[in-house]
């Protein structure tokens, strides 16, 4: 094994994109208000009677384009239907990065809410020139109701439109305007609007990326290599001459495309020369029953990225007291998205244009613009137009960004024609970036009064980000498959202060006295990996809750008990009083007939978000069943209470389907979990009873909830498990194969 050792938690320099730079000398400004500070950026007032609202985060089915339609309706004291909100696009709008870690509503949210509050300062102070003339009116004692301002007479004085026809929002935000007090608000965590993205999904109607048809479209196939680094040894010229009129093939280094104007065409080609290619796989993929041992074997970088107190390695811990130690893994996961990814592109010979679902267009457009520079003439960065368009959710890094590049360079080949590329079933399964499989070992020791008194979290995974946009070299698929290409970077983790990747959550959020977090970030990837929801804090969430039940038991004392006297945020213990004394069945579990248990996890997401904690009441048959989920959660001030449920109700479903079912198989020469009884997910009728407690706390700043709900879930499932059947379950996913596995052990005689 070779491993490079680095100390301290800036041992890894911080990749560009992570975080907003603060420190460029500027005024602080709130969110991404800070850099695009022109109030036009995130406000039009050009068609009279509506409010034109700008952001540069995507609608991913998350429900961000309502929540800040609430934001903006909310500051300007207008109806929220007089609000229009576009997704992002690189034509218009702010540059506010990728969507992702749960940041909208902080980030984007916050800046609205303060380009609001200094639009409406504007208008208030003209409102006030208006009716100086009859009394002096200060701006302060001003009435607005729905884009109106009034005198305290009830005077109309004008509209926003009216009033500031004639203002420059290009100008830069002064950042002196503060937003409404939780005393004044109406609308924010009490009105439900009906979501801006729903009706058309439930009517059927042409909203997604897969929906999209232009003027002259092509179809266009991509034919892949099994692994990253097999090499196409036998090109089918035959076949590829013999296609029927109309259907154009070529083989740019390992990069196959098809493109046909009848995409029935595209299908038909492209089974007709995979079926003839020949690949060879130069590098074995690792042996999958034993990735946890791989994992600790490969190559990797070691870097200790948290501690304090005594930062000694767990064998030179005092003596005395009980110690506990315990090893938890997570496999490969695939976003699994229920619409293969698909994007658009049109090249007229000077501008290039693309429609994506991709989570962060201006990346994308960066890494397009190093991809295409061995190009004859190169587009350059402001002849390419970037349009999101909403795909099939996934919460993370899918193929979306990758199938971009794969219509972009059919484009290319097909000037004035726009194309567009749709990946198979096969393609989205196994060629997606997946989450990374991941090891934790833990370690604790008990002082001789119970308290946890020192703690050790050891991790082994590859990085948790090939995103777009922050690498030297393009990170897009295609790009490292053509002739004289670039292999595709090695996977980063972001940085703590921007939430960190593989360590994300892996600081638990106890009192412990000495603590050391230690990373061994993989720098081989025989599988590619990026960002999936919640990066690391799936796994370690679930290591960590299923770790502190066990010393608890060790213990003999009650599991929410002892995290209690462990935990010194009032916030924290307060999502766990909450979901306790909510929940109508908890309190009800003496009982229950034999085979249903119950398990308590919690977590602050990222150790700087939202506050969430979980309850499940499982059935333990030859597989596991999820009753019910009491879930409470605390997301600061609540923006929109019916997102925050949605939000938190799909994370936990998502989260429920990892922990019982999903798991990326391969053999020694691919992916093998190719189609749906491959990869299994949650079926409807497994779908258990979810109900979520929102703590409302109108004066805290507001939260993401997007991924809180991740880790909790799967460590209270586990802790069900153990209370239904007395076995402890280590290796995730909680299924058929893997409670027989642990049945055996137990029953195993001692060495």
């Amino acid at each position: 094994m070779s491993a490079a050792t680095a100390s301290g938690p800036a041992a890894e320099a911080a990749p560009r994109g992570f975080v907003i730079d603060r420190t460029d000398g500027r005024t602080q400004l709130p969110g991404s208000l800070h850099t695009n500070r022109r109030l036009s950026q995130w406000i039009s007032l050009s068609a009279p009677g509506l409010v034109q609202v700008f952001t540069g985060k995507a609608e991913l089915g998350q429900g961000i384009l309502t929540a800040l339609q609430l934001l903006a309706a909310e500051e300007l004291d207008v109806a929220p239907t007089a609000v229009r909100v576009h997704s992002a696009s690189t034509t218009r709008g702010p540059d506010e990065g990728v969507t992702s870690g749960s940041l909208s509503i902080q980030d984007s949210g916050g800046a609205l809410r303060h380009a609001c509050a200094e639009v409406r300062a504007m208008a208030l102070q003209r409102a006030a020139a208006t009716a100086a003339a009859s009394a002096g009116v200060a701006a302060v004692s001003l009435e607005v109701r729905d884009g109106c301002f009034y005198s305290p007479q009830g005077q109309p004085l004008g509209t926003y439109w009216s009033l500031l026809s004639d203002a420059d929002l290009t100008l830069e935000t002064t950042g002196s305007c503060t937003p409404k007090p939780a005393s004044a608000r109406r609308l924010l965590g009490r009105t439900q609007l009906p979501r801006l993205d729903l009706t058309d999904k439930v009517l059927g109607q042409a909203r997604f990326i897969q929906d999209l048809r232009l003027p002259g479209l092509l179809h266009g196939r991509v034919l892949r290599a099994p692994t990253l680094g097999a090499t196409l040894v036998a090109w089918p010229a035959d076949a590829a001459s013999q296609l029927p009129p109309g259907v154009r093939c070529w083989a740019d280094g390992r990069f196959i495309a098809v493109v046909a104007a009848h995409e029935r065409d595209a299908d038909a080609a492209a089974l007709q020369l995979a079926a003839r290619l020949q690949w060879q796989v130069a590098t074995p993929l690792p042996d999958a029953h034993e990735l946890p041992t791989f994992l600790r074997a490969a190559p990797h970088q070691t870097t200790v990225t948290a501690e304090r107190g005594e930062a000694a390695a767990s064998s030179a811990w005092p003596a005395g007291g009980q110690r506990h130690h315990a090893v938890y893994f997570k496999p490969y996961l695939a976003h699994a998205s229920i619409g293969p990814s698909c994007a658009v592109a049109r090249w007229d010979g000077e501008r290039l244009e693309v429609w994506t679902h991709s989570q962060g267009i201006h990346n994308l457009r960066d890494d397009l613009v190093l991809a295409l520079s061995r190009e004859a003439v190169p587009p350059a960065k402001s002849d390419i137009t970037i349009h999101h368009v909403e795909g099939a959710g996934c919460y993370g890094h899918n193929g979306a960004d990758d199938v971009a590049l794969d219509a972009v360079l059919m484009a290319l080949r097909c000037p004035g024609q726009p194309v567009r590329v749709l990946w198979s079933r096969a393609d989205e399964l196994t060629h997606s970036p997946f989450g990374a499989a991941h090891l934790v070992a833990l370690d604790a020791r008990l002082d001789d009064s119970g308290h946890i008194s020192h703690w050790q979290h050891e991790l082994w995974a590859n990085g948790y980000s090939t995103r777009p946009g922050r690498a030297a070299t393009p990170t897009l698929l295609a790009a490292s498959e053509r002739a004289d290409a670039t292999p595709l970077p090695l996977p980063i983790n972001p940085p703590l202060a921007a939430g960190g990747g593989a360590d994300r959550n892996a600081v638990p959020a106890y009192a412990t006295p000495n603590l050391k977090v230690i990373n061994h970030r993989l720098t081989v990837m025989p599988l590619r990996t990026s960002a999936m929801r919640a990066l690391g804090a799936y796994a370690n969430v679930f290591a960590i809750e299923s770790f502190v039940d066990e010393l608890a038991q060790q213990r003999g004392e009650d599991p929410l008990a002892f995290r209690k006297r462990h935990i010194d945020d009032p916030r924290s213990v307060a999502v766990l009083d909450t979901v306790v004394q909510r929940s109508p069945w908890w309190g009800h579990r003496a009982d229950e007939p034999e085979g249903v248990g119950h398990g308590m996890a919690w977590a602050r997401y990222k150790n700087t978000g939202a506050w969430c904690a979980v309850l499940a009441r499982v059935q333990v048959t030859d597989q596991v069943r999820v009753l019910q989920l009491d879930i409470a959660v605390d997301v600061g001030m609540v923006v929109d209470l019916d997102g925050v449920i949605n939000q938190i109700e799909g994370g936990a479903i998502q989260s429920v389907s990892w922990t019982l079912k999903e798991q990326v198989t391969f053999d020694r020469q691919a992916v093998t979990s190719h189609d749906w009884p491959g990869y299994p997910v949650l079926r409807f009728s497994e779908v258990p009873a979810v109900c979520v407690h929102v703590i409302d706390r109108p004066d805290e700043a507001p939260l993401g909830a997007g991924e809180a709900a991740q880790g909790p879930v799967a460590a209270a499932l586990a802790n069900a498990v153990h209370n239904a059947l007395g076995l402890r379950i280590r290796t995730l996913p909680l299924s058929a194969d893997n409670l027989l596995r642990a049945i055996h052990a137990a029953d195993a005689p001692a060495p």
